[in-house]
Formats: structure tokens, sequence, C-alpha cells
């Protein structure tokens, strides 16, 4: 099909929709964040620091938690029906953490801690500096443990620090039946017309992914302290920066490094995703052998496979499901199909306070819509390279004046192209208006002609912001960040946390501390003996 075909089927099936009950079959789908960030001392250094106690184990907390490092705590909300949930879970999370680094009387040290607001890392001058996270001596707690030693082997430590905020979601499940009818799916299993179609949607958002990095992408400009060759950056008041840049991040000198450009795992179908995930993860790869497994008794990595684990593997988008204790990811989707996605290219907002925003939310799930109604056919290999060169050119490039893309070989105009694709989303953004609380304003509409005004013109865009804010202030990236950062702590610090939300945090606190415990003293398997059975699985 040509792009105006595919144009023309799209707004076929969303007439469809129309007659199949419209906004009351969209509505009502699940939403969740993780969103991670480094604590930081006064002077705008990592925090040399454990996890503070008062916050839990992070090996066991639902929703405090930490990523790589000791000091990047991650924070994880429920899933939830409304983005307004999603904002106060977030944003209580944060006051209690606050309040925890501030105001605890009985651990002095992680007084006047800050949380850093960027995603690119706050002052590191050497990996070093950049504490590994630890969970405890249970055996799955060292196993994470021993997974981050191996990623500071391969990639570098400094590179663990970028942090990055996850929006997951989740097609309401009333839906599901209907569009099956809908589509005359074949198969026997529900849940395998509902894995093909999250399939579906994955290789619209691989095609389009690069859209959320030029309208949220927050890294225009990194601290010179983080040790990366310039490449072609710019200098700026201690800073390295590329004028039309949107995310550094998701460039090369982020995530989208070379070690990993030689697994290429499938979205066609959830058994070739599988199957390719599987042979990364048992495939031996001579430079990780060099580094060695365990050296004078003690662990460098969990192996020297192309990849320890699945986590391993970045990539922008992640089909998921709720995995089962000890039970590996690609498992969990053998086991029961595809139950969320997992979108992984939003930078931290440095201008909200939680690192995220309602607006982002709203076109996202805009975005999972309509990959969905929007044909998708399999993905061919010069298609993924087509989608990985349009990604990287917009990380470093996205604001730059008549910038083209790849689509379907040809070149395409970004603004020409993003400003098409959200022209096509405005009767989906008006559906979905439909199905808000009576009274509401058209929310998904509004967010969406937010993102118009960005594509229109390229200075709305948080990137280009920020590189403002530098110049006007004559600051570096690490200044305008550890200023933010104070201000997000005072902001944080003015608000309420009510006796009884700031009790339960508390409660949910010590109860995971008691489970790790508790974990720890029934482990009786040596650790040699649990990997050994968690990779014959």
């Amino acid at each position: 099909m040509t792009p105006d075909q595919m144009t023309s089927e799209y707004f076929k099936v969303l007439e469809s929709i129309r007659d199949m009950g419209g906004a009351e079959i969209l509505v009502g789908g699940l939403r969740g964040v993780e969103k991670e960030s480094l604590r930081v001392s006064p002077d705008g250094t990592i925090a040399k620091t454990r996890h503070p106690k008062a916050l839990g184990s992070a090996l066991t907390h639902p929703y405090i938690t930490t990523d790589y490092s000791e000091a990047q705590l991650e924070f994880v909300t429920p899933p939830y029906a409304n983005n307004w949930q999603v904002m106060q879970s977030l944003t209580e999370l944060h006051q209690y953490t606050h309040k925890v680094l501030h105001q605890q009387s009985d651990n002095q040290d992680h007084l006047h801690e800050l949380i850093w607001p960027a995603s690119m890392p706050c002052m590191v001058t050497k990996g070093s500096d950049v504490p590994v996270a630890k969970f405890g001596s249970s055996n799955v707690g060292r196993m994470k443990h021993v997974y981050r030693l191996g990623l500071g082997y391969r990639y570098g430590r400094t590179m663990q620090t970028i942090s990055g905020v996850h929006f997951n979601y989740s097609i309401p499940e009333r839906f599901w039946p209907i569009y099956r009818e809908f589509q005359t799916f074949v198969g026997k299993q529900s849940e395998d017309f509902i894995s093909s179609q999250y399939f579906h949607i994955l290789r619209n958002l691989r095609r389009s992914s690069w859209i959320i990095l030029y309208l949220f992408g927050c890294s225009p400009a990194v601290c010179k302290s983080f040790n990366v060759s310039s490449d072609g950056l710019e200098e700026m008041y201690s800073s390295y920066y590329l004028p039309h840049a949107t995310s550094l991040r998701m460039s090369n000198i982020g995530y989208k490094n070379e070690s990993q450009s030689s697994i290429q795992v499938s979205a066609n179908s959830l058994q070739e995703y599988i199957t390719d995930l599987t042979a990364a993860i048992s495939t031996p790869y001579p430079e990780y052998d060099k580094i060695g497994v365990k050296v004078d008794g003690e662990y460098r990595q969990l192996n020297s496979n192309l990849l320890q684990i699945e986590n391993e593997y970045y990539t922008l988008v992640r089909p998921k499901r709720v995995a089962r204790s000890g039970e590996k990811p690609s498992e969990a989707l053998k086991r029961a199909g595809v139950q969320y996605l997992e979108l992984r290219a939003l930078d931290n907002s440095l201008f909200d306070p939680v690192g995220v925003n309602s607006d982002e939310m709203y076109f996202l799930e805009l975005l999972v819509w309509y990959c969905l109604f929007y044909p998708s056919q399999p993905l061919t290999p010069d298609e993924e390279t087509e989608n990985s060169q349009n990604q990287l050119k917009v990380a470093r490039e996205g604001r730059k004046p008549d910038l083209k893309l790849l689509h379907h070989g040809r070149e395409r105009n970004l603004q020409e192209w993003g400003r098409a694709m959200c022209e096509d989303m405005q009767p989906l953004a008006k559906l979905l208006d439909q199905g808000l609380p009576e009274m509401s304003q058209p929310l998904y509409s509004r967010a969406l002609q937010k993102q118009i005004d960005k594509i229109i013109d390229p200075e709305k865009t948080p990137s280009a912001r920020i590189l403002c804010e530098m110049r006007e202030q004559k600051i570096s990236f690490y200044h305008l960040s550890k200023n933010i950062a104070v201000a997000h702590h005072e902001y944080f610090s003015a608000l309420h946390l009510n006796e009884k939300k700031y009790s339960r945090l508390s409660e949910i606190a010590k109860k995971s501390l008691a489970r790790q415990s508790l974990m720890e003293k029934n482990d009786h398997e040596s650790f040699d003996d649990y990997l050994a059975k968690y990779f014959a699985k």
C-alpha cells in the first residue's frame, strides 16, 4: 500500500470504530509511569550515600526503587485509568522522598541532597564515582547487583547514569473482543489476537517514534564532565550541545551505542521477538568474554553473552507482561501474551517537577491508538535501518530547518510529515474527548494542538527552551539543571503531604524492608546454583 492508501484505510477503521461504539469502547485503558532521577549532593555531584533506609528496600518496595546506581532513584506508579491519578501518585512519591532526604532526623548524611531533574547526568568526573546499586544478600538481590556490574564493565558506569521516563499503556480489555470481530481474526486463542495487535502497534511505533524525540526531547546539551568524544558537539558555557538537538540521551553519545548495534530483535510477531531475544541472551560475545564472568571469586557480570538478561536489550518500545516470581520476561510473554506496552523514549522534562506532564501522556495514548488503527505491514531490514537513521537524525538535529527524514525510501520533510500525522489524529482525539467525564475540557484535542504548535514552531519545543534559557542566563546546562533542582525542592517542600499519606508510604517502606529480610533469611541456595537454574530455564 502507498502512504495515501494507508491513510485512507486508517480513516475507514476509525469510522468503523465509531459504528462499534466510539469513545465508549476506547476509554478505560490503564497507564502508568516509571521515572528515574539521580540523587545529588549540594555541590551537584552524584550522591555517594546509600539508598535511604526510610525509603524502604530498593529490592521489594513497589513504588520507590533504584535503577543502575545506588543514587539513581526510580519512581513507579501503579496502573491507573486516568492521567491525573498518575500525576497525583508521582507527586506524592516525590513529596515523600524530598521529606525523607531533608527532614529525617536519624540519618544526617542525606540532608540537603537534591533530585536531579534532567535525563543527562549531573557532574560525574569518572565512572568510579558512580556507586552501583545494591539489593541485599538474597540471590535475587545479588543477581540484580551483578547484572549492573556487568553493565558498567560493558558500557561504562557514567552512561548508566542517564535517566528517563517510561510510559506504560494497556488497551482496555473490553475493547479486544469487539475489535477481534471487526478484524475477523482466525486464531483460536484471544491472547494470540491481542499479542498480534500489540505488535501491530509496536511496528508503527518504531516507524514513528522520532516524533516523540522531536516533541518531548529535553536533552540538547550535556555537562562537559560527561566524558564523551566531542563527535561534532559544540561548546557553550562549559557544556557540550548541538544547536538543533532534541535528545542527546537518545543519540550515539547516549543509549544509541555501538555495542548493541548487531542485535536485531524482530517486531513482526511475538514468536519472532522471543526467538531473537532468546538468541541474544544465549550467544557468546568475545569482547565480553575478555571481561571475565567470575574473577578471583567475584562476579563481574552474569555471563559473557551478547545480553546478560533480556532487560539489557535497549529499545524504544517493549512488549510487556507482569512476570511471576522468578519468571523471565520472555517466559511471561510466551505464557499469556502481551499485556501492555512500555514506551521508553521520553526524556525527563526539566520544566515539570515530576519529570512528565499530562499533555505528554494524552499525546502518547493518542499515538498508541493511532498506531493500532493505521495499517502495519511487517518490518523489513531496510525499514528498520531507515527507522534507526530517522531516530538518530532527530535526536541530533531534529529542529534543523527543512530537515528531511526517510519515509518508505524517500525523503520527507519532518515538519510536513509530523503535521500530517498529528492532523490525522485530530478526529481520533475528538473521539477520545467524548469519553471524558461530562463538562470536561477536550483534553486530548488540546494536548494534540500543543504538539502541532511545536511542529509549526520548533522554538516551542522543550529542547529549544533549554538552549534559550542557557543563553539568556549565560549559564551551563549543569547550572541550569541544578537551579531547577533547587526550585523543584522548594516546590515539593511547600506542598502539604497529609499525615495519612505520609504514614501509608512510611508503612510501605517498613514492610518492604521486612520482606527483604525474610527473603534473605529463607535463601539457602548458593548463588552459583541459583544462577545455573535461572539460565537453564
